[in-house]
């Protein structure tokens, strides 16, 4: 079996539409059973982003290339609670110290996950960039420029445009990540491209649930970070932990029917 093949005790569960709500109203419950945790992945994230934010705030593509990070940093923070959720499920002793565990273990499957990441998330801005400077003759230097010019220009182009490249980029990263982190985490041997062959499986099958799940996703992340990043503090654990009860509901490991 090679790395690009699906692993045969990975089977991948139909869901339907209104499942995402079933995942966040499991992670409410997860939050009230080890609120510390979660207040704390809430926090620095939101330290992270407000702090980056601050130093960028005047120059839009140091903003762009913030928001680019926080797209690597979020999954890979969330490892801690999805280790969380586990523990919980499996009723055992849930800590604010194994969620550390987890960020320090050093799994390289994870590490070069995180490097994709990146890649993905320095591609987006790269292209951003080269978008806006080649079809946009002024310059865009402040976020007040990029509002002005791309968003709010009287004719249709730049800004629709902008939008279906981010799209473009956007779509794929989602369907390698949305159950690829805690596979990764629940299977030891799992290699990193099965997992992300399993996460694309994962959406194929369920397009317009995955396609709500996306939606809930950008819509509190957007309350999160619109409410000066304090609505991270309760955003960041509310969909850490139902990532993974999404995973765990996707997702079937069947090793006895092989």
């Amino acid at each position: 079996m090679t790395d690009f093949a699906p692993h045969p005790d990975l089977q991948v569960r139909e869901v339907e539409l209104t499942r995402p709500l079933h995942w966040l109203a499991l992670a409410w419950k997860d939050i009230e059973k080890s609120p510390t945790s979660g207040a704390v992945h809430g926090l620095v994230l939101a330290c992270v982003a407000g702090l980056l934010f601050w130093f960028a705030r005047h120059e839009f593509w140091w903003i762009a290339a913030m928001l680019a990070t926080c797209m690597i940093v979020a999954p890979l923070l969330a490892t801690g609670l999805y280790d969380i959720s586990r523990r919980l499920e499996r009723n055992e002793p849930a800590t604010l110290s194994d969620a550390f565990r987890i960020w320090t273990c050093g799994d390289k499957r994870l590490i070069q996950f995180g490097l994709l990441l990146a890649l993905s998330s320095g591609g987006w801005l790269l292209c951003s960039a080269a978008l806006v400077h080649w079809m946009l003759p002024a310059s865009v230097h402040t976020p007040i420029d990029f509002v002005r010019l791309v968003v709010l220009q009287p004719h249709f182009g730049l800004f629709e445009v902008w939008v279906l490249m981010s799209t473009l980029i956007a779509a794929p990263m989602f369907a390698s990540t949305v159950i690829t982190i805690p596979l990764l985490m629940d299977h030891p041997r799992l290699t990193l491209w099965q997992a992300v062959f399993t996460s694309w499986r994962v959406v194929a099958l369920n397009p317009f649930a995955m396609a709500m799940w996306a939606g809930l996703l950008c819509l509190f992340t957007a309350l999160g970070v619109g409410s000066a990043f304090l609505g991270l503090l309760g955003v960041v654990p509310m969909l850490g932990h139902a990532s993974w009860h999404a995973y765990r509901d996707l997702v079937v490991y069947e090793a006895s029917a092989h």
